[in-house]
């Protein structure tokens, strides 16, 4: 019973994670900038998390480098990687932005590698020619909204995203990850207050439907799946975890065409394919 709810877990932060990419279309189309969305989405869920940590009285705040590291990462890391991911968006569909982002488990292997002096293995090597051979696939022979701008865009939050990830794995050494996440939120939120009042691009919403998208980001893409993978993970463990969360990309595959009517072809699906595949490679 603990693993199948584990793994059911697992699957519903997957699907929420790959709801962002619908989101953010979604926003684009009510009219609402970058900045506005993700100082909304980061600032409502810093209120949700610190909430749930302290209803679960788990709630605890760094001190020295463990702050700085977290404030750090949540400024220059998964704000910049936010940032990439939404500029990708409007240049690709929801569902290829999904793909081509989820090549960071490769990347986070690579840096690992060259940075923390982790052993190159066959599997490694294989991993990352199948998972860009997928990209490179996708960009080269897809009609349906592969612009080469957007590829790159979110190949490079991929590379942010797995520096993030690396940086991390020294902290979370000595820090919970629930308790990283809770300073990251607010640091990304802080991050995005400031660019946004700098470019005069921040706003408040003032429709219903503008407020509504927001909250689905801040809870449904955010809160619920940050919740639902730690639950899932301390039940079926990090390798477990991983493999099952790779469904994420299709469901935003899915999710795209459903509710957006985003194209979906053999190409896209065949590169997809090979992009999770390499990923599978890399976590199994």
């Amino acid at each position: 019973m603990s693993d199948r709810l584990g793994t059911a877990l697992v699957v519903v932060s997957a699907l929420g994670f790959g709801t962002l990419g619908i989101f953010g279309k979604l926003a684009a189309s009510a009219g609402l900038s970058i900045p506005t969305v993700l100082t909304f989405r980061f600032l409502f869920a810093t209120v949700l998390v610190w909430s749930w940590l302290g209803v679960r009285g788990s709630l605890r705040l760094l001190s020295g480098r463990d702050l700085l590291v977290g404030l750090g990462l949540g400024c220059f890391g998964y704000a910049t990687m936010s940032l990439l991911y939404f500029l990708g968006l409007e240049y690709l569909t929801a569902g290829l932005t999904g793909i081509v982002l989820y090549t960071y488990p490769v990347f986070v292997v690579a840096l690992a590698v060259a940075v923390l002096g982790e052993p190159v293995t066959r599997r490694t090597l294989v991993a990352l020619v199948v998972a860009l051979a997928g990209v490179v696939l996708i960009t080269g022979a897809d009609p349906a909204g592969a612009d080469p701008r957007g590829v790159f865009i979110v190949l490079l939050a991929a590379i942010v995203y797995a520096t993030y990830i690396v940086v991390s794995r020294q902290t979370l050494a000595t820090v919970d990850s629930r308790t990283l996440t809770a300073h990251v939120l607010p640091a990304a939120t802080v991050s995005f207050l400031v660019f946004g009042s700098a470019t005069g691009e921040l706003q408040i919403p003032t429709t219903g439907e503008s407020w509504l998208i927001i909250a689905g980001i801040a809870v449904v893409a955010t809160v619920v799946p940050i919740v639902a993978f730690f639950a899932g993970l301390s039940r079926i463990g990090a390798s477990r975890t991983s493999i099952v969360s790779t469904i994420e990309p299709a469901g935003t595959l899915g999710l795209g065409a459903l509710i957006l009517g985003e194209p979906v072809t053999l190409v896209t699906l065949a590169g997809g394919a090979l992009v999770v595949t390499g990923v599978v490679l890399v976590e199994s």
